[in-house]
């Protein structure tokens, strides 16, 4: 610690005993209003400067003892890893929060799963996927994703040509919640095939999903990793959906009955009067 930095302190106490604004203080002595804040807080908890001089000293000198994440909590993360298909740590966070109550950032599961796991992705560098694909007709290309509203999330599909598109909420977001919502959305809306269905990489869209996608097209195709401009229309749709229908609000499991109804009737919407800049300002089922 700079003698400099203890000489502030005294100043900003100084100034501070002589009624002086926090906010002036903080110019005067040339820190954040927030630091005023703290040292006056401190100073008043260590019952006086010198006290507090003495604790901010001892603690700045050395190196700082690393946060540690308790063992138990590590081998809960690489089993939730291991027992998901090796999911990201986003779905981790989320399978922590859901199963266990558990609220922990991202960047330290991250550093977890670095102790166990080599971590990078699984397509190599300039892998060639073949051209994003174009559509000339309807049900030649369906791009899907999935969309988080808190306890429920919305898996969405879009026919990329015709811009028809479903919506079917599910409680989690798992494989088998995949497989349904790809069962549902494909005979209800689709006519049961398409030439290519395209999906990210998430979890979601493997496993059972990925057993039973070949029933209902040609192909299947995972969109390359951060590369939004692949997955541009069911992107353009999934916003649509959160502006004109849910929202940003984190819904609850039971809400499920209630809000299925709503994006049912917003989807009528959707297909039979919302103008679509696309379709020339035409809803997507108005045939003219």
């Amino acid at each position: 610690m700079s003698v400099r930095q203890t000489s502030k302190i005294v100043l900003a106490w100084d100034l501070l005993g002589q009624t002086v604004p926090k906010g002036r203080v903080a110019e005067h002595v040339g820190v954040n209003r927030r630091t005023i804040i703290r040292w006056n807080q401190g100073i008043l908890k260590a019952q006086g400067i010198e006290n507090f001089l003495d604790l901010y000293l001892t603690a700045k000198k050395g190196e700082r003892e690393k946060r540690k994440v308790d063992p138990i909590l590590k081998r809960r993360i690489w089993r939730i890893r291991e027992e998901n298909n090796n999911c990201c740590g986003q779905k981790i966070k989320y399978f922590l929060e859901e199963d266990y109550n558990i609220n922990l950032g991202t960047t330290t599961i991250y550093k977890v799963l670095s102790e166990k796991y080599k971590l990078r992705t699984k397509w190599k560098k300039n892998q060639k996927r073949g051209p994003v694909p174009k559509a000339g007709k309807s049900r030649e290309v369906i791009q899907m994703d999935t969309v988080d509203f808190g306890e429920l999330f919305a898996f969405t599909a879009v026919d990329i040509y015709s811009k028809e598109a479903d919506v079917v909420l599910r409680p989690s977001l798992e494989a088998k919640d995949g497989q349904a919502f790809l069962h549902t959305t494909m005979e209800r809306r689709y006519d049961k095939h398409s030439d290519l269905i395209q999906t990210d990489g998430g979890s979601e869209f493997k496993a059972e999903f990925k057993q039973d996608v070949g029933l209902y097209c040609n192909r299947h195709r995972y969109a390359r990793p951060y590369k939004k401009n692949e997955q541009s229309y069911i992107e353009s749709f999934n916003r649509s959906l959160r502006k004109e229908c849910l929202g940003w609000i984190k819904y609850k499991k039971g809400q499920i009955p209630y809000l299925t109804t709503e994006v049912n009737n917003w989807l009528v919407y959707y297909h039979y009067r919302r103008p679509y800049i696309g379709l020339g300002m035409k809803p997507p089922l108005i045939k003219v």
